[in-house]
């Protein structure tokens, strides 16, 4: 079978949020970081053909990225062959025991009290202001009738910020995230946030979707 290069793309970006992975039989993609305060999961259009462990996914993608088109051949039971014309590969699988897994079953947000979308400009341009300013914090906040999502760093009352207004709300509230968890492929996202400390970003035009923990600091009203 070959990867696609959506699924490559996916890949490279869950290998940002744990350097394992554990895939499973079937279409579905699923990691979840160390800490376990992000999961993401996604539906790609191979159908893989048995459940198996990669400790170092970083390594497994530079291994594939030796070849143009490569083949993954999953006939052995404890590696995968990466072949293409003349060139062959043989990458051995982990333990699975090795592999920090998602829950089997899903995880539903607690309630849903705030609701907006963010395109890719949007976040794009939050997270490059991030970088610009060296702002650790994203927040979502709720007042005086409108949502805004800005970077800053909230143990600095003079820090530098940036805000974009992206809906409107008769709440009050402050979620905060760290910027470095907003680990997510760029696009045009819903996001749905709980006040008890999860948040839900789903990718609309991708079967993608990304559960992010708020800080514990975080208010609503």
């Amino acid at each position: 079978m070959k990867l696609s290069k959506r699924t490559l793309d996916i890949l490279k970006n869950f290998k940002e949020i744990n350097q394992s992975i554990l895939f499973k039989q079937g279409n579905s993609l699923k990691t979840i970081s160390v800490m376990k305060n992000i999961l993401a999961q996604a539906t790609i259009e191979e159908e893989l053909p048995r459940d198996f462990g990669i400790y170092d996914l970083s390594q497994f993608l530079n291994g594939i990225d030796l070849h143009q088109s490569p083949e993954l051949d999953f006939s052995n039971d404890n590696h995968v062959v990466i072949k293409e014309g003349r060139m062959r590969s043989k990458y051995f699988f982990a333990d699975a025991n090795c592999i920090i897994t998602p829950p089997e079953k899903p995880i539903l947000l607690p309630s849903e009290d705030v609701s907006f979308d963010l395109s890719t400009d949007q976040l794009d341009k939050l997270l490059k202001a991030a970088g610009i300013y060296q702002l650790p914090d994203l927040a979502v906040i709720g007042g005086n009738g409108v949502v805004k999502v800005l970077v800053r760093d909230k143990k600095n009352d003079t820090s530098n910020d940036f805000a974009i207004t992206v809906g409107e709300t008769d709440a009050t509230f402050s979620f905060n995230f760290k910027v470095e968890n907003m680990k997510i492929l760029p696009g045009t996202y819903n996001v749905v946030v709980s006040q008890k400390l999860l948040s839900r970003f789903t990718n609309k035009n991708q079967d993608l979707v990304y559960l992010i923990a708020l800080e514990p600091d975080s208010t609503f009203e």
